[in-house]
């Protein structure tokens, strides 16, 4: 809706464009970003502006939304909390609201009310894990986006390790989708208060009623805390996974990453209601669960014993648990027994523990990638964490393996070596100042590691950045070269030093020439000045070396639409004729002796997805274009001449760069993805959180996928890969400067 009388046309330097909502404690409006990027402002509503209590509660919400910031939430752009009026910037999410969805068209059903669940799980997943508990989850904080549901307004959330304010006792809340624990103690509640509200939603979604509805909200909150829920109308594949959030106490409901194994193991359609009303408890994930684990184990000659339930017969419906209770103790040690018995027959049955496939059958294929590379010497699985990490910045390193070396860097480190048979470290060089993010490890030769530095912020004398090179077996430091920094604004990627061979070709401190020296002993081999009137970045291509230029005024003006491309000689760095290409473009590869680049689609002055592929082929100097079939937003990659596009909400697609035709598309659990990395027969794909999952190269199977390792965020775009290979042995650098490494055929089992 457009802009109402009395309406401020900015804030905070943000040009307003329209209203979006208003509610009692705020409004919120459109804006853009200087570079036309658009954000939804939440401005508070000034009568609130003087109320202490308020502003402690606006400032918990602004933390909590940057903490939660990832693939299925907005991120926080800007804000202002101290504000004479407190406003808030989060990225603007399209789409309708749940409650608007469900008003104008009626519940959900089919695959899509899977699609729903399985997003809002991971949401909730990915903002627990960051310790957050939303306790506001309702139809209207849900917005149905193009690429999955998002999780909007922390306006009541709090971090868990936070105490909660007390707001003068009011119990603050939407009681149809509030938990009991919320509406009696709410001091108390945690993230499974988080699940029952999750529970109601799906109801809600599939039904267009939640279960709990009564004529006030008085009877509501009574029914919610004391009368069992109103199920009969939900898709009878889902109602024991919604049964089972809905318990009224918190240990009886399952945890967010227990619900997204229940509700990967639905089938693809969820149908409609039951015809026969609330009658039907038993759903298919536990028939399902018990025909795995029968089929992969004789059966037994006597009875069964469950640890936790004690004999089973064919039917354990007559107990007089409410299901949802029965499904939290059962389904557990059910799956735990499939998932060992298929381990130890080396793997014949089909397990549906992770991820879930673009088919929405949940298969995950648990054999390994094919044989052939062996393990180094003496390997056992580790976890380590890189020294000279950081609190205040989101380190992440990356790593290449040389024999039975691992060389890391990024963030703090300089570089570092590291023994891969037990993650154990030899050396570590230390930066001292805040990193360019996205600047790792330049890369390595036999003998060197080459690294970037930044100068301190007490230190003005040093060169901002450097080129390092460390001697690879004792770590000394060799030589250093003052480096510079404008190779994303030119390609699209932070890359101002490459290794070529045995040597390292930089850009020099004034963004005017190449530099190439021989990585060990730095002597210079040549300098070659940037065409005039252009700034430049190193491309390589295989052995071969290309340098990718634009024009200063595009550079300066962060909108390279013109690149040009040029040969580069590796002995003398002479440059060749100039081979113009359609931008903005950023390389990928080399597929078949040509370079590969994703063609940039931009609206207005905003990139918004990759929708061509260009193909260079230095020595003919010939140029050929193919169009996607659509827009591709999220993290590109290449691997053995194929293009892959990793999106936020966890698809990967390959495509054929030859073409620009999708060869297939596989939905992952691994959100915000980085990759891929080819190796032994597999292709790795891996977040900030250090979760990987592999799949097969020719059609993208699933072959296995692991649990995270440690807190991170998920939406991160345009990340370069996390994970290096040597022989068998998968390395993965999660955030926190974490490292940890296992074998490719032997993965971590998912809990």
């Amino acid at each position: 809706m457009s802009l109402r009388g009395g309406d401020p046309t900015e804030i905070g330097g943000y040009p307003l464009e329209a209203r979006l909502g208003s509610g009692g404690m705020g409004t919120v409006f459109l804006g853009r970003t200087s570079s036309g990027r658009p954000v939804a402002i939440k401005l508070i509503h000034q009568q609130f502006a003087g109320d202490d209590e308020f502003r402690i509660r606006f400032r918990q919400e602004v933390a909590a939304a940057r903490r939660v910031s990832g693939a299925f939430t907005a991120a926080v752009v800007d804000a202002a909390p101290e504000a004479e009026q407190p406003w808030m910037a989060t990225t603007y999410i399209e789409g309708q609201t749940l409650a608007q969805r469900i008003a104008a068209e009626g519940p959900l059903n089919g695959a899509e009310l899977k699609v729903l669940a399985i997003g809002l799980a991971e949401a909730l997943r990915d903002i627990h894990r960051v310790g957050v508990v939303h306790r506001d989850l309702k139809p209207s904080n849900v917005v149905l986006s193009p690429e999955g549901p998002r999780v909007i307004d922390f306006g009541i959330s709090r971090a868990a390790d936070q105490q909660t304010l007390t707001m003068t006792g009011r119990v603050i809340g939407t009681p149809p989708f509030m938990s009991p624990e919320q509406l009696q103690a709410p001091r108390g509640v945690g993230p499974r208060s988080d699940v029952f509200s999750l529970g109601t939603l799906l109801v809600y979604a599939s039904t267009g009623h939640g279960p709990f509805d009564g004529d006030s909200p008085y009877i509501t909150a009574y029914q919610v805390v004391h009368e069992e829920p109103s199920l009969g109308a939900v898709p009878v594949a889902l109602r024991a996974v919604v049964e089972s959030c809905l318990a009224k106490e918190p240990e009886g409901r399952p945890s967010t990453d227990e619900l997204l194994v229940l509700l990967r193991d639905l089938p693809a359609d969820l149908g409609g209601a039951d015809a026969t009303g609330d009658g039907a408890g038993r759903t298919r994930d536990m028939d399902t669960q018990h025909h795995l684990a029968a089929r992969a184990t004789p059966a037994p000659t006597g009875p069964v014993t469950d640890s936790t339930t004690g004999p089973a017969g064919p039917d354990t419906r007559s107990t007089g648990a409410p299901v949802g209770r029965r499904l939290r103790r059962r389904w557990r040690p059910v799956l735990a027994t499939a998932v060992a018995v298929a381990a130890i027959g080396g793997g014949a049955a089909a397990l549906k523990t992770g991820g879930f496939g673009a088919d929405g059958g949940g298969h995950q294929d648990n054999r390994v990638a094919a044989p052939g590379a062996a393990l180094p010497d003496g390997f056992q699985p580790w976890h380590d964490t890189v020294l000279g990490g950081r609190e205040d910045i989101p380190d992440e390193v990356r790593c290449v393996a040389h024999g039975d070396a691992l060389f890391c860097g990024g963030g703090s480190v300089v570089a570092t070596r590291i023994r891969v048979s037990d993650g154990s470290q030899v050396w570590t060089a230390k930066s001292p100042g805040v990193p360019v993010q996205g600047m790792h490890l330049v890369g390595a030769t036999d003998d060197t590691v080459l690294g970037y530095r930044f100068a301190a912020q007490d230190a003005p004398q040093d060169p901002p950045s450097e080129v390092v090179a460390i001697d690879a077996n004792s770590g000394r430091e060799l030589w250093s070269v003052p480096s510079g920094a404008q190779s994303q604004a030119v390609a699209g990627r932070t890359q101002d030093a490459v290794v070529v061979g045995s040597a390292v070709v930089t850009v020099d401190a004034s963004n005017s020439r190449f530099e190439a020296r021989d990585a060990h002993s730095g002597t210079v081999a040549w300098k070659t000045p940037f065409p005039a009137g252009t700034q430049c970045a190193p491309v390589p291509v295989g052995r071969q070396l290309l340098a990718m230029c634009a024009t200063d005024t595009e550079v300066d003006a962060l909108e390279v639409r013109h690149p040009t491309l040029y040969t580069v000689d590796r002995a003398s760095g002479t440059l060749g004729r100039p081979i113009a290409v359609d931008g903005p473009a950023v390389p990928m590869g080399v597929a078949n002796g040509s370079l590969v680049l994703l063609q940039v689609r931009m609206e207005g002055p905003a990139p918004v997805g990759y929708d061509g592929v260009a193909r260079v082929h230095p020595a003919s100097r010939k140029v050929t274009y193919s169009r996607l079939a659509t827009t591709y937003s999220g993290t590109p990659g290449m691997a053995d001449g194929t293009l892959y596009v990793s999106r936020q909400t966890g698809l990967v697609t390959a495509v054929d760069p030859a073409t620009g035709r999708a060869k297939w598309s596989r939905q992952t659990g691994v959100e915000g993805a980085s990759g891929p990395v080819a190796g032994s027969g597999a292709l790795y794909f891996s977040s900030a959180t250090g979760r990987v999952v592999a799949l097969s190269p020719s059609d993208g199977r699933f072959l296995w996928t692991t649990d995270p390792q440690v807190d991170g965020l998920t939406g991160e775009q345009g990340a370069s890969p996390r994970v290096t290979v040597a022989g068998r042995a998968v390395i993965v650098a999660a955030d926190k400067n974490t490292l940890f490494a296992f074998d490719g055929q032997k993965p971590p089992k998912p809990d």
